[in-house]
């Protein structure tokens, strides 16, 4: 059994300093990391806050993307994908369910499409002309409507390696969006050809 949210705090706070704050990550000591250790600080460490606060879009009246189920660059009966625009690589994609679902409430079905799905957006974004890899995330604390990230790692950035992307992202100036533009439609297009679904909301479905 996990330990309480008073074990898990004191079990933590046992480890800081007389500020509440923690040693460094073993991380910030990477040659990936995107800051250099001396001058870092740990922010101090807060006690539990229960109830937790709710997520976005907990009620679906109140829920952005399903209010947005019919944006976005490719669709299929039960999916979305859209790009994300203002961000620093490459290309970010998200990909949703066009109803109403978190990751734990998806029915048996829509959880294997989503396996094939993500296979088949991360073959499309490495075979993009200058992209290496594409790092997937699933978080879940923000907002309850499930949402998974596709990030393009740049070719020959090895710094850009690994678990750090996502704050690199955040460093970096915006990315070209004439280019991420051009690269997202040739990932819908190749899925298409490849798991079928359609490039607008009202096309006529052809395979998912």
């Amino acid at each position: 059994m996990a330990l309480r949210p008073d074990e898990f705090y004191d079990h933590a706070r046992a480890a800081a300093d007389g500020e509440l704050r923690l040693p460094l990550a073993r991380m910030t000591s990477w040659e990936i990391s995107p800051f250099e250790p001396e001058g870092l600080r740990v922010a101090p460490l807060r006690p539990p806050t229960l109830p937790e606060p709710e997520r976005h879009g907990e009620d679906p009246a109140n829920c952005d993307p399903c209010r947005d189920r019919d944006e976005g660059i490719w669709f299929g009966e039960r999916w979305r994908l859209a790009r994300i625009t203002g961000v620093g690589v490459p290309l970010v994609l998200m990909l949703f369910p066009r109803d109403h679902y978190d990751m734990a409430d998806l029915p048996d079905e829509m959880a294997a499409e989503l396996g094939v799905l993500t296979t088949h957006i991360v073959r499309h974004v490495q075979a993009l002309p200058h992209v290496s890899r594409a790092h997937v995330y699933r978080i879940g604390d923000g907002a309850a409507h499930l949402h998974v990230w596709f990030f393009a790692r740049p070719e020959g950035q090895a710094q850009l390696y690994g678990s750090w992307l996502p704050v690199w992202d955040d460093l970096l100036p915006e990315y070209p969006a004439d280019v991420a533009d051009a690269d997202a439609v040739a990932v819908a297009d190749a899925l298409v050809t490849s798991y079928g679904g359609r490039r607008q909301a009202t096309d006529e479905q052809t395979h998912v």
